[in-house]
């Protein structure tokens, strides 16, 4: 413990470290503790889930407030009620042998009237989902004059949640003379705009490299026609035996089907997603934290605040719409000191994007070839030869049906018996691999697909007739041009599309496609979801002539407002 107490915290607080394992401080501990400690200051700190950031805020903290005072002194907002639970379970350890200590969590889904009554009787630190802390801030019964810390964790992810207005009001009702810690894994234009407002000449520190992806982690890809995306996924997972992976897939609907297969196929997994109770949520959750489930699909909004430290894999079954999400799917593996692998399963049409990602996390992604079913079935003997030779023999328990055993295998030699114990193990495998085909992309295949890339936004032929689209997401729920154009480049069977303008408003989005492809692209888009919400797609009036509308370029604020007839 020495290197923690090199950082200026006091003997309580070491205890309690102690007891939790805690042996040698991670970077972002380093440098934000003492820097806390010896003189506060607000704070933005840019580092990867799983650095240990937690305790890199939590213990100056605790530290720091008078825990002899009843009133609320310090408050930390998180993106999701998993997290918060997290962090206050954590922060009640940090703070276990210092008396009259008192940390409360407050989130949706939880009695709302427990939360009002504990707050009644003091506590020193809150940790806080935004709608839940507004809730009781519009009710009276949260006090947050005397708030001397606010930390924002994973503010990157609030923002993306749409919990920025929430944010604001929340602030509004704190003192101008607090620190305030900000804490993200990227830096997208959002949290700078709040760095610039509501903090003081912040110190920055960035762990790593500013909006890059976890040192540990190393990125594959895999090339297969999208047909093939399932049977790949198959492979990749028969592949590695100790797999212990999130696969992250797109829509609702996409994690039931890819869990189901998995399920059919033999492996513990489920499936994490908006349909589901807070109740059935909570049961998933902990079966993969406890390790009864190897593989759990999931969407990015519902795996929000999952937080688990030895994850071997994250498999993107799907790439996400934007880059930061791709990096917090990467920064849930090659966590505390680990290594861990992300993989990217995509078709050729995609490749575009990979470049897009490597120069956000920059790092290069390794293209690698699907295994074969000969390559699979060997290395999943090998893993269970490795299994038989460390397995501890218990020659006591063993020992009374010994010679019953060795009289019913005696008619084996010791060629045969391998064999049939290959066998047992084996035959599913062997009969799945049977004559299996070639999954990757060829080499000819990659090249055509290169000779026919083109600008998404292709020309339009004269008096081609297009239809226009309305979506009910715009803005504010994340939607790009980009995307729009994705989704469309996506769909199968059809070749590409043609693309007439797009529109982006706030909470609302319009586009042209040719008219011969309507039935695709409406099948396509109700099958989506972006951020969490389940998308509506309907045909409408045409959008107002060129002039007034744009391909991905943002309208200046006053021609926005101009364009805008009716309240969205």
């Amino acid at each position: 413990m020495q290197a923690f107490q090199n950082l200026g915290i006091n003997d309580n607080i070491l205890e309690g470290l102690s007891a939790l394992g805690f042996t040698k401080p991670t970077q972002v501990q380093e440098e934000v503790i003492p820097l806390m400690l010896e003189k506060p200051c607000d704070l933005v700190s840019l580092a990867q889930t799983g650095t240990g950031k937690t305790a890199a805020f939590g213990i100056p903290i605790i530290q720091l407030v008078n825990p002899q005072l009843k009133q609320t002194q310090a408050l930390v907002l998180c993106p999701t009620r998993e997290l918060c639970m997290q962090v206050a379970k954590d922060l009640e350890s940090y703070g276990k042998y210092i008396k009259k200590l008192k940390v409360l969590s407050v989130y949706g889904g939880a009695r709302i009237d427990q939360q009002m009554n504990s707050l009644r009787k003091g506590v020193q630190i809150v940790v806080a989902t935004p709608g839940r802390l507004k809730d009781l801030l519009q009710r009276k019964a949260a006090n947050l004059s005397k708030i001397q810390f606010v930390v924002f964790d994973e503010a990157d992810e609030m923002l993306q949640m749409g919990f920025q207005d929430d944010l604001t009001s929340i602030l509004e009702n704190t003192p101008k003379n607090k620190n305030t810690l900000l804490f993200s894994a990227t830096m997208p234009r959002e949290i700078a705009t709040i760095s610039r407002k509501y903090m003081n000449n912040p110190v920055e520190l960035t762990i790593g490299t500013k909006n890059a992806g976890a040192e540990n982690v190393r990125h594959e890809l895999y090339l297969v026609q999208t047909h093939n995306r399932y049977p790949a996924l198959k492979r990749i997972v028969d592949n590695s035996p100790d797999i212990y992976s999130i696969v992250f897939c797109r829509t609702r609907r996409e994690t039931g089907e890819v869990a189901n297969k998995l399920i059919q196929d033999g492996y513990n997994a489920d499936s994490l997603h908006g349909d589901l109770s807070q109740a059935q949520r909570d049961m998933v959750m902990r079966k993969f934290r406890n390790r009864h489930l190897q593989i759990l699909v999931a969407t990015d909004v519902a795996a929000r605040g999952l937080d688990v430290n030895d994850l071997t894999h994250i498999i993107n079954y799907n790439l996400p719409d934007d880059i930061a999400s791709y990096t917090h799917r990467s920064g849930r593996t090659g966590r505390a000191g680990q290594a861990g692998i992300s993989i990217a399963i995509i078709a050729p049409k995609e490749r575009y994007r990979i470049k897009a990602i490597e120069r956000k996390i920059q790092k290069k992604f390794k293209q690698c070839s699907i295994p074969s079913g000969t390559e699979i079935c060997k290395k999943q003997m090998f893993n269970l030869m490795d299994e038989v030779t460390q397995v501890t023999v218990d020659h006591k328990q063993i020992e009374p049906l010994y010679a019953e055993i060795a009289e019913k295998l005696q008619h084996l030699d010791r060629e045969e018996l391998i064999k049939h114990f290959v066998s047992l193990q084996f035959n599913k495998f062997l009969e799945y691999y049977k004559n299996a085909p070639d999954l990757n992309v060829s080499a000819t295949e990659q090249k055509r697909n290169d000779r026919n890339k083109k600008d998404p936004r292709q020309s339009l032929r004269p008096n081609q007739k297009l239809t226009t689209f309305r979506l009910d997401v715009g803005r504010r729920q994340g939607i790009m041009p980009q995307g729009i154009i994705r989704k469309i480049n996506e769909i199968e069977n059809v070749g590409r599309i043609k693309i007439g303008q797009i529109e982006i408003l706030r909470n609302s989005a319009r586009l042209e496609a040719d008219s011969r492809y309507n039935a695709q692209i409406l099948q396509a888009f109700r099958e989506s979801e972006i951020n969490g919400k389940t998308v509506s797609i309907e045909i409408t009036q045409p959008i107002a002539p060129a002039g007034n509308s744009y391909k991905g370029r943002r309208k200046p604020s006053n021609h926005r407002k101009s364009r805008r007839p009716r309240k969205e």
